[in-house]
């Protein structure tokens, strides 16, 4: 089944994390097991951002966040937001394409 993480964070600082997200993707290129990711701007919320990250399992996914490279993004990426990423996560029940 696959599987969904939506992070919402707050930043004023979204260039400096799409740099570590660059950083990211070239250090697990041929490690991760992410799938397709996208980032969006909330249009009411200044400032407020949207990852939204699939994985063709939720195993996989856990293999993802085990890697040293996730780790330590992850570290960076929350002194980078102005208040503690929400994370959702989420098995996919139905998918249709539009």
């Amino acid at each position: 089944m696959k599987f969904v993480q939506i992070i919402e964070f707050r930043t004023s600082r979204v260039d400096e994390l799409n740099q570590l997200m660059d950083d990211w993707l070239a250090s697990t290129d041929g490690k991760r097991t992410a799938a397709r990711g996208l980032q969006a701007q909330d249009r009411d919320r200044a400032g407020t951002y949207l990852s939204i990250v699939e994985f063709p399992s939720y195993e996989k996914a856990m293999e993802n966040s085990a890697l040293p490279a996730t780790t330590a993004f992850a570290e960076a990426m929350a002194k980078l937001c102005d208040a503690p990423p929400v994370f959702r996560n989420l098995d996919v029940l139905r998918e249709e394409g539009m």
